[in-house]
């Protein structure tokens, strides 16, 4: 039943201290705060950050006026600490965990970093909404739901950041060579 709850009833009744409250609105958001992390930083890194932007979310969730308002709460908390995590000199784990637990050929990692490069080049709305449907895997109204975009912005999101991906991809792109 607790799954269910809207946004605003689970934020109401996390604020009480219930952890199936709070596991909850992890469950239903972590998806969407590690994929605006990956718009920023490694993925090793964006698994470590999403850990501390729910730490930081429930220990401040008593600031937080309009319960309804956590999407877009959350998403500036997490905008913060990659912003905050990019300034550092260097990454949080400084290697990339993906790696060395994957059961990819090598020519299928390499494709999907020259992807994450390639996602990563793109304007920050069409990156984080690409992020969120591709790697997190979400739908459009999913996104839409829990970002507060509208769906009509999603699915223009969605439309412009994959034709844009698609160019930056195409044969002869040099977006290899680019760091993200």
């Amino acid at each position: 039943m607790i799954e269910a709850a809207s946004t605003a009833a689970l934020v109401d009744v996390a604020r009480t201290g219930d952890g199936r409250a709070m596991d909850a609105l992890y469950r239903r958001f972590a998806p969407v705060v590690h994929g605006i992390l990956l718009a920023y930083v490694q993925a090793a890194d964006a698994d470590d950050l999403t850990q501390d932007v729910f730490e930081t979310a429930i220990r401040r969730l008593h600031e937080l006026r309009d319960a309804a308002a956590f999407p877009g709460w959350i998403i500036s908390i997490a905008r913060h600490a990659a912003l905050d995590a990019k300034r550092r000199p260097q990454a949080l784990t400084g290697i990339e965990a993906d790696r060395t637990a994957s059961t990819e050929r090598p020519d299928e990692h390499l494709e999907a970093e020259r992807s994450l490069r390639a996602i990563g080049s793109l304007p920050g709305a069409y990156r984080e909404t690409l992020l969120l449907r591709l790697v997190e895997g979400l739908t459009g109204p999913e996104i839409a739901e829990r970002t507060g975009l509208t769906p009509g912005s999603v699915r223009v999101n969605l439309h412009r950041g994959m034709a844009m991906l698609r160019m930056a991809l195409a044969p002869g792109d040099d977006t290899r060579g680019n760091a993200a």
